[in-house]
């Protein structure tokens, strides 16, 4: 039976007693259904795992006994940023997810002219913390052991003055691929749009920021498609696969 793993972003160390919070223990006790006894794994996003196994598991409490710290490292070899148009609902739940699963470094939620989501004040904080929630269930799920960051969501304007390493902008008007790139040296920065893409006068800022445009392929890809299509080729070319 495969081992589930779970997230607990609190300290850990070998032969501690872990009392799970409502909602870790309610996901542990009622969607994994273990039970006491049982062996899981556990990370907090400081780097490796931990072995644990179930003390109490009742309506009442959940407490785990953690184990053996094993140094296990799952990270892609290549620091990439993601800066995502915001789109609705579950594209951009399945955009983030999995570029998780796809080794990104960092995630920024992006404002841009044709974004059809609008997020001010309590919803933008209910929006940011489900993104997070996403991100823990997909390192969960993939086997990693560091949690990318979900940074605040905010303009594109805003952002591009933050980008760092080799700066990719996705755009299927684009004459150029990703194989006409020389390999990067650091970080690379990948900036993918929303839903109806960028203006082009966002186009023009992200040139102007030193972002080189690329394409894809012939056909014009969705907004959750295409994120995720540069992430496994960037992967393919000079990061996980890369020889």
């Amino acid at each position: 039976m495969r081992i589930s793993r779970l997230y607990l972003p609190v300290p850990l160390a070998s032969g501690a007693d872990v009392v799970l919070d409502g909602e870790r223990a309610h996901y542990l006790r009622t969607v994994l259904r273990l039970k006491r006894g049982f062996d899981l794994t556990v990370f907090n996003g400081e780097g490796g795992e931990f072995a644990a196994r179930i003390g109490v598991c009742h309506r009442e409490a959940v407490s785990l006994t953690v184990g053996a710290h094993r140094p296990d490292d799952r990270e892609s070899r290549l620091d990439v940023r993601l800066g995502l148009g915001i789109s609705r609902g579950e594209r951009m739940d399945l955009a983030i997810q999995k570029a998780v699963e796809l080794g990104v470094g960092a995630i920024t939620p992006l404002f841009t002219e044709r974004c059809v989501v609008q997020l001010d004040g309590e919803r933008k904080a209910q929006r940011l913390e489900h993104w997070r929630r996403v991100v823990w269930a997909a390192c969960e799920q993939s086997g990693r052991n560091r949690v990318p960051e979900v940074l605040e969501p905010r303009s594109l304007e805003a952002w591009l003055p933050e980008a760092a390493g080799l700066r990719i902008c996705l755009d299927p008007h684009a004459v150029h691929g990703l194989r006409e790139l020389a390999p990067p040296v650091g970080s690379v920065t990948l900036l993918s749009g929303p839903e109806g893409g960028f203006s082009d006068a966002e186009r023009d800022m992200a040139v102007a920021a030193a972002f080189v445009p690329i394409r894809l392929g012939p056909r014009v890809l969705r907004t959750e498609t295409a994120a995720l299509a540069a992430l496994a080729a960037i992967q393919t070319l000079w990061g996980d696969m890369a020889v």
